[in-house]
This record gives structure tokens, sequence and C-alpha cells, in this order.
């Protein structure tokens, strides 16, 4: 991690510009927990031009920072510090794939929804094990497992997410952030969510077998304008060709392997059909993603397909997963290609001239030169070069475009 990104170690940059700082040199102890990669050769400046000495017992005392042997000495220990730090990843994560596929070994983190953590003897580890630590497995919660169960059997009676999730807030039944508060302290706890109950019918733990590696740790940069802050850690979810699961089961399943894979056919079918033929899926664009804003609340609308169409709707809060509230505000929604074809007007009311683009037609009569009427695609192109919003009154059926500066607004009849 990068020195400005590092509390105690900002802060050390920040004093260094300080005359009254009360010290001039910084003494480090252990290269690989200061310096990472190239992160000496973007402090190093630094230090000289604040005239703060820099001390290490790799190089024997002071460095000395015009000393051409000091600097690739500094570019060794940078590269070598990288070179452990990947290859312990490897180790561990070598490690851990083969403690999960051949013996079924829990590796920690929470327990998912319908288990708890079990005693299963001292920690294969001599070490650990002389210590105290004893090893965990997963076994079913009496409170929590039967709900696991219910829900993979209202799935394969062909309901659906929504609807399983409804039926357990009607029925009071406490989501997984609510049952186990202590480790989910992070989660408001309200109630079932549609991800909640996804995320639960897709984990194949629920067949009793030990699964690693569905997420994994990307490093990106924390700032593309700025490498110098270095990267920060991204949780992404992998494929499942990517898992690593247990050759056999490692503790007691709350579903077959049969109906759990059941289960994910009934997701399967219950997504879009494919089209005939070995030809890719038609990709979905979105025009006007971005650019309209709702009328009622203000915020902006999200891009929907509807009946084979795009079409960008706001729903108010509501989910089909909770109780409709009488009192909420109706869903606003607005195909694309109602607002298509008004564009043109709006772009010649926006700018109140006509496109400058012409083209000569030859006729019989002689040549007539006729503009060309601006595209739906090149309004759309204009909106976003000069910022400009389009806000849609669901009430009155009505298109407003404006920007943040423009105190007016245009109104263009959308339905």
């Amino acid at each position: 991690m990068a020195w400005a990104r590092r509390p105690q170690a900002a802060a050390l940059v920040a004093a260094l510009a300080d005359p009254d700082r009360g010290w001039d040199a910084i003494v480090i102890g252990e290269y690989e927990r200061a310096f990472y990669g190239a992160q000496y050769a973007l402090m190093a400046p630094l230090f000289e031009h604040y005239r703060v000495q820099l001390w290490m017992p790799e190089a024997g005392g002071r460095v000395d920072y015009y000393s051409e042997h000091d600097e690739q000495a500094m570019t060794v220990l940078g590269l070598s510090s990288k070179r452990e730090v990947t290859r312990t990843s490897i180790r561990v994560r070598t490690a851990m794939a083969v403690q999960t596929r051949e013996q079924g070994r829990y590796l920690g983190g929470r327990p998912p929804y319908g288990y708890k953590l079990g005693d299963a003897g001292p920690h294969p580890n001599k070490a650990h094990a002389a210590w105290g630590r004893r090893a965990h497995r997963l076994e079913p919660d009496p409170e929590t497992a039967h709900v696991v169960s219910w829900m993979f059997a209202q799935r394969l009676g062909g309901h659906s997410a929504a609807r399983i999730a409804r039926a357990l807030n009607d029925a009071c039944v406490p989501c997984p952030s609510a049952a186990d508060p202590g480790r989910n302290r992070h989660r408001t706890g309200a109630g079932w969510t549609l991800r909640t109950v996804t995320t639960i019918l897709s984990n194949p733990r629920y067949t009793g077998r030990q699964v690693w590696n569905r997420q994994r740790t990307d490093r990106d940069l924390a700032d593309p304008a700025d490498v110098s802050l270095g990267h920060r850690s991204v949780q992404r979810w992998n494929l499942p060709d990517g898992w690593v699961i247990s050759d056999r089961p490692a503790h007691p399943a709350l579903v077959s392997e049969a109906d759990f894979i059941a289960a994910q056919d009934v997701s399967a079918a219950r997504g879009p059909a494919p089209e005939a033929g070995p030809a890719a899926p038609r990709k979905r664009r979105y025009l006007l993603a971005g650019l309209l804003t709702c009328g009622t609340c203000g915020r902006r609308m999200e891009s929907a397909w509807s009946n084979a169409k795009p079409a960008y709707r706001r729903r108010h809060g509501h989910t089909t997963a909770v109780p409709p509230d009488p009192g909420r505000t109706g869903n606003a929604y607005v195909r694309e290609d109602r607002i298509l074809p008004r564009l043109p007007a709006l772009h010649l009311q926006l700018t109140g001239t006509q496109p400058p683009a012409s083209r000569r037609r030859r006729t019989r009569r002689g040549a007539d030169a006729r503009p060309l009427a601006a595209t739906p695609e090149g309004v759309i192109g204009y909106l976003r070069e000069h910022a400009i919003t389009l806000t849609y009154d669901p009430a009155a059926g009505t298109l407003h475009a404006g920007t943040a500066e423009a105190a007016k607004t245009i109104a263009v009849k959308a339905s």
C-alpha cells in the first residue's frame, strides 16, 4: 500500500513540510514493511527535498541518495519484497485449495445461513493445536436449517425468488442478518430481499460439499490518474469453473445434489429464451442510459428490458419481495421508442436553429438542397456533450430538457 494511504505513514509525510517537526531522520528496521516495489523511488526524492535522512540496516546505516550503489540496492530490495509477497500468496492459495479439495476443511469466514460452527477436534497443525486452537466444521442450525430446505422445495415447485422472499417476510421469518446480528453488524436486517434468496439458492455448500474460491481479490489502481497511490483490493465473483469443491461431503447437507442442480435449472429456465440457431443473442442497447431522470422523485431512471424492447423505469422503492404499500408513489415507466422520435424536435427547441448539415438532391427540375434532419443518435450525442439531462413526468407524459446552468426547460410530449 502506498505511503499516502497508510494513516501513520501519511501523517509522517505531512509532517515533512513542517520546519518545526523536531526530527530530521527516519529509521526503518524492516525494509519489507516500509517499501514495496518501486515505492522507494517515489519517496526518496521527497526525503531528499526536505533534507530528511534515511537509515536502514540493509544500507549499513545512512542511505546516500546520490549513491548509485545504494539506489540499486534499494531497487533490488523492493523487487525482492514484491516477489516474496507474490510467492507467499501463491503458497497460501495452493494450500487452501488442497485443504478444500482433499480434506474438505472449513477455512474460516461466516457460516452460510442454515449452518452454525461446530467443533471438529484439535487443529490439524500441531503448533496451532499446542496453542489450544480447535478446528471447526459446519453443522445444521436447528433454528434456520429447515428454512433453507423449505426454500429449495419452493423453488423446485416452480415458485419465483420474489415469491419466496415475500412469503418469508409475510411469515416474519428473520432474514440472515437478523438471525445472526453479531456477524452482520454492517447490515440492517430489515427483511428478505431477492438477492438474499438467489444467493442462498445458488450456494453449492448446502449440498454438503466444501467450496472455496467463489470470490477472488483483484488489485485495481486506487486512482488511474495518480499511479503513485498504488492499488486497492476489489472483491469479484469467480465463474463456477474457478471454484474449488471438495471431493467428498464435508458436512451434513441441507439439500441433495440432484435437487440443487434441478433448482439451478429452474433458475435458468426462467431467464430469457435463447434465440434459434447458433448465433449469439442480440445485445441489449439502451441509448438513453444515464440521461433520464424521474420527474416525480428527481432520481435517475434505471434501464429495463420490456417486451423485447428497451425501456426506462423508476419503481420508487417497490419490490415484489414485499407487500405493496398503498401510500407508495406509483411507478414511472416509459419506452425508449416513445422518446426517440421526439428528440429531433427537442433538439430544435434547445438550439433554436436547424442542423447545419445538408445535401443536394438532383431532380429533373434542377438541384434541390434540403437540410438533413437531426437523428436521434446525433441528438443523444449533443445531450451528453453538453451535460443536458431529460426529465420524464409520468403524470403529464412530458419530457423536459435542461442543464444545471439553464433554468428553463422545454417540454415535448413523450407518450
